[in-house]
């Protein structure tokens, strides 16, 4: 199935990484090519995959190119979201080789990283096809690189979560332990105030047993964390919910287990890893 995927190319927060990650890369100019190679030389050249992976970046890679010459030519042969094995062309690009050369390093680091994360959440996501569960990401990002990164999510087949602080609130331990000077009991009310405070948000709260969330249900959340939970208590925590909140599993889960908590009935599982940990995927740009 084609993915349906936001154009992020265009977006300011991306034009202003390009540049900055260009600008680093180049500062006063590309030496080695500017020194062998002629001004006037054009080539064919494209990106390929060195092993098996979901595709993503490749608008941002003709985005780099064409930050640095807008006569640049790409075509795409593989898209972002859609899976490429070993040896197969991902991108096609002709025009200047001087700005394919200097453009090829920061283009691939863009693309390695986000075709990792897309590659490791397609896995999560294949894992749990079976059952009507969402594979969400979380704001353990890169600093400043969390649009790349959450778009990268959305190739591999998951789903954001919240982008920051701003667009949701999410009660976590540390919130309620500074609630009402540390009397984090009453969940309830940490929701009540919440909403009080921000009626427009969606509120979730995070939970560590089946009497918190209890409590928390009596506040009428949009969403529950249940955290660090076994796949057995998670399924006893969706049968006392009965579809009042919606479910998030969150802490502990790997490829190993996933499965299980997908099974228990919650209706996403989040997972820092997808990108903090997520390897980069070998791709290489070489010259016909």
């Amino acid at each position: 199935m084609k993915l349906s995927l936001p154009d992020i190319s265009a977006e300011p927060a991306v034009i202003e990484s390009i540049k900055r990650a260009l600008s680093e890369d180049i500062e006063s100019g590309d030496a080695t090519t500017l020194s062998l190679v002629p001004e006037d030389c054009m080539v064919d050249a494209y990106i390929l995959a060195k092993e098996q992976c979901v595709v993503s970046g490749g608008t941002v890679a003709a985005a780099v190119f064409a930050m640095l010459d807008d006569r640049i030519e790409i075509k795409t042969i593989i898209a972002d979201g859609e899976s490429a094995g070993n040896g197969d062309i991902i991108l096609e690009i002709q025009g200047s080789a001087r700005t394919i050369l200097t453009g090829e390093r920061t283009a691939l680091n863009f693309m390695q990283r986000m075709t990792g994360i897309a590659t490791l959440t397609s896995e999560f996501v294949r894992i749990v096809a079976g059952y009507d569960c969402h594979i969400l990401d979380t704001r353990k990002t890169t600093p400043t690189l969390r649009v790349f990164e959450k778009y990268a999510v959305l190739c591999g087949g998951g789903t954001n979560h919240r982008f920051g602080l701003f667009d949701k609130v999410m009660i976590k331990d540390n919130h309620r332990r500074l609630w009402r000077d540390g009397d984090s009991g009453d969940l309830a009310a940490a929701v009540l105030e919440a909403r009080r405070c921000y009626p427009d948000l969606e509120i979730e709260i995070e939970v560590e047993s089946k009497a918190e969330l209890i409590n928390a249900l009596e506040g009428r959340p949009e969403w529950i964390l249940l955290d660090n939970m076994s796949a057995e208590l998670m399924a006893e925590c969706v049968e006392i919910n009965a579809g009042r909140s919606r479910l998030e599993a969150s802490g502990g889960i790997t490829l190993a287990n996933v499965e299980a908590a997908a099974k228990s009935g919650v209706d996403a599982i989040s997972l820092g890893c997808l990108t903090h940990s997520a390897p980069s995927v070998d791709l290489s740009l070489e010259i016909s």
